[in-house]
C-alpha cells in the first residue's frame, strides 16, 4: 500500500495550495480518507476527513477555508487550501482507514510565510 502526497510548498499568507494524495494497493473507494497535519512540537491533528460515502468534516480551524474532495476513479484525494495562515504551517499527511487497517503517507511540507 502506498499513499503519496504532493502539492506542498511555500506560500504567502492569504495564498492557496492544493494537496493531492495518490493511493495504490488498496480499493480506494472502500476507505474513509483524510488529511492530518503536524506542526513542530505539536501533536498530529485531523484537518479534514471524507468517508467512503462522501460525507466530510473539518477541524474548526480550517472550516470555510479548506475543502476536501476525492476522485475514486483517479484514486486520488485532494485538499484545497485557501486563505492560508502562518498557523497552517505543518507537514500534511494523507490517511486511509478501514476496519482492516490504517495507512499513512510520508507527508508534504506546507509553509505559510511572508
Amino acid at each position: 500500500v502506498q499513499l503519496v502526497e504532493s502539492g506542498g510548498g511555500l506560500v504567502q499568507p492569504g495564498g492557496s495550495l492544493r494537496l493531492t494524495c495518490e493511493a495504490s494497493g488498496i480499493i480506494f473507494s472502500w476507505y474513509d480518507v483524510g488529511w492530518y497535519r503536524q506542526a513542530p512540537g505539536k501533536e498530529r491533528e485531523l484537518v479534514a476527513h471524507i468517508t467512503s460515502g462522501g460525507s466530510s468534516n473539518y477541524a474548526d480551524s480550517v472550516k470555510g477555508r479548506f475543502t476536501i474532495s476525492r476522485d475514486n476513479a483517479k484514486i486520488r484525494l485532494y485538499l484545497q487550501m485557501n486563505s492560508l495562515k502562518p498557523e497552517d504551517t505543518a507537514v500534511y499527511y494523507c490517511n486511509a482507514q478501514r476496519s482492516v487497517g490504517t495507512y499513512w503517507g510520508q507527508g508534504t511540507q506546507v509553509t505559510v510565510s511572508s
